[in-house]
């Protein structure tokens, strides 16, 4: 039977994916094993099987078509995790600081580019290039790493989200080229007006009844979620916008439903594999460029993206008041391109403004900016180490901002708590009946507001920090719990700590056995495994139910209680 939606399909689709996600694999086990970021990983094996390297795929529309599924899905599930309210702490940041960064760095790198002897185009579109950051990379890296919800997470979040405001009206003028008139930013923004009133209305009349009827159904949840995707993806592009900031939207529109756990757990498969196409097609678009000429250029570009622009969102973030690790971490991690830069450059290239050169000149910087980003992410705190003595001058330069902490009469604590999220909010609430002096240090300014509510000892902070572990007198701390289930992070912990108090007793928490291993190598006193001891505790529970079970109306009673004591949390 000949099937027409399947006789279009090109014969060598399922060979070219097959061998992306083979060789992406080889490298990225390579990486894994020598501990490095797995992203530039799919890089080079986008250059490997691309036209610069062995030439495997020449055809990469098909590709770079799925590619853009790897954007959507990674922007939809950024949305899932969104909870707009948790960003007013950096609104003003995030709002004004993202558009005078854009602004500044726009400016300062058009001019750059003029002296580099770029037509005046070609250097109106590299400042446009170089301004915006990668919302893509930046969230990944910050998901993997768990740090979405710190301050300068959110921070860059904020400013990134201020970016892609930013761009749907740039996308609108670079259409028309030299022609740069009023007419199409009024245009855009009734357009932008439009899609956000659609996104309101429907999470406020229509998503929730939807999702309630859907979610009976696991499968019918998952191809609901992933309907309004690509219904929010399909508007999005119907008036002129990318299917990414749909994407984006109709992840915000969901995140407010009580499944949008379920969704994210189902999606992100899904985000992982198109992701990764997506990278790979990066390094494939890599064409060879005349480095002899274009060296000098090359090289000057690459300082202005991760010196010059980590620099101005520095001094920015610091003028509004934040603490200079904040924004030394901040401004790092958005030192590269945004993935954006090739959709500046289509319309462009297609019309013969710029040349094929200059196209490949700027994926060039997008994926080397990108590449170095993984790893400026994966080492920042080591970075900012070596740079805090050079930034001790701009201590106090900036707004004043009230700090996010909170000390008791009592200063002498001896114990600290590091991370006070669930688990840590059992152990906090057993030493407060153990009448303990606590003293607790998380890095969401969330908990850290709660807890100063409550006036709980914090302070907002990083276990890796040593500025942070100096100021805590660890020489007089008996006990330590880290319920931060990071292998390195909690081996950092250990020694410095040690170093300072031989006799400081420290649990830790892991959540492999290999990992407990490690860290019982590494020091540790005791090594917290959540799920052994919820099984051991289990296990108790059931053998007084067998018993008699008139207790479980007790257990139930004592249960519910505790969990409204962790409410706070």
């Amino acid at each position: 039977m000949n099937i027409p939606l399947l006789s279009s399909i090109p014969p060598t689709l399922v060979i070219d994916i097959g061998l992306i996600i083979i060789i992406s694999t080889i490298l990225a086990l390579i990486a894994r094993i020598f501990k490095q970021p797995l992203i530039p990983a799919y890089i080079l094996a986008g250059i490997i099987i691309g036209p610069i390297g062995l030439g495997f795929i020449q055809d990469m529309t098909i590709i770079r078509a799925l590619s853009e599924f790897g954007i959507a899905f990674l922007l939809f599930v950024v949305g899932l995790e969104i909870n707009i309210k948790r960003l007013k702490y950096v609104g003003l940041v995030a709002s004004l600081g993202g558009l005078i960064q854009v602004l500044v760095v726009f400016f300062a790198s058009y001019l750059i580019t003029l002296r580099l002897g770029f037509a005046n185009f070609e250097a109106m579109i590299l400042g446009l290039v170089l301004a915006f950051s990668s919302t893509m990379i930046v969230i990944k890296l910050l998901s993997d790493t768990e740090a979405i919800d710190t301050l300068h997470g959110r921070i860059m979040l904020g400013i990134l989200l201020m970016q892609d405001i930013i761009i749907i009206l740039v996308l609108s003028l670079v259409g028309t080229v030299n022609q740069f008139t009023a007419g199409p930013v009024v245009v855009a923004l009734l357009r932008g007006i439009l899609l956000f009133a659609v996104a309101f209305i429907a999470t406020r009349f229509l998503l929730k009844p939807l999702f309630k009827f859907a979610a009976r159904s696991e499968e019918l949840l998952f191809l609901t979620s992933i309907s309004i995707l690509f219904v929010f993806a399909l508007l999005a592009y119907s008036l002129g916008f990318s299917i990414a900031i749909g994407a984006f939207i109709s992840g915000v529109c969901l995140a407010s439903l009580p499944y949008n756990l379920e969704v994210i757990g189902r999606v992100t498969p899904l985000k992982d594999f198109f992701a990764t196409l997506f990278f790979v097609s990066l390094g494939m678009q890599l064409v060879a460029i005349n480095f002899r000429e274009l060296l000098t250029p090359i090289i000057i570009l690459l300082l202005c993206i991760i010196i010059l622009k980590p620099v101005i969102i520095f001094f920015i973030v610091k003028f509004f008041g934040y603490e200079k690790r904040t924004s030394f971490l901040t401004g790092m991690s958005l030192g590269q391109l945004s993935e954006f830069s090739l959709i500046f450059l289509t319309v462009p290239l297609i019309l013969n403004s710029i040349s094929q050169e200059f196209f490949s000149l700027v994926i060039f910087l997008v994926i080397i900016t990108m590449a170095l980003t993984s790893y400026l992410i994966k080492y920042g705190e080591q970075i900012y180490l070596f740079f805090s003595d050079f930034l001790k001058p701009f201590e106090t330069w900036g707004m004043k901002r009230r700090k996010l902490e909170f000390k008791t009469k009592e200063n002498h604590k001896t114990v600290l708590l590091i991370g006070c999220h669930r688990m840590g909010g059992i152990f906090l609430n057993t030493l407060q009946r153990m009448k303990k002096k606590v003293l607790v240090i998380d890095n969401n300014p969330d908990k850290i507001q709660e807890l100063m509510k409550r006036g709980i000892s914090c302070m907002y902070g990083d276990m890796t920090n040593p500025e942070i572990l100096e100021r805590i007198k660890l020489h007089k701390i008996k006990t330590i719990i880290s319920t931060v289930p990071n292998e390195q992070d909690n081996k950092f912990l250990i020694n410095h700590a040690k170093a300072a108090n031989p006799k400081v007793e420290i649990f830790v928490t892991a959540n492999h056995l290999h990992q407990a291993y490690y860290l019982y190598n590494s020091g540790a006193d005791y090594v917290i495994l959540p799920h052994i001891l919820s099984g051991e505790k289990m296990s108790k529970l059931l053998r007084d139910v067998v018993k008699d079970h008139k207790n479980v109306k007790k257990l139930r009673k004592k249960h519910i209680k505790h969990l409204e004591n962790l409410d706070h949390f």
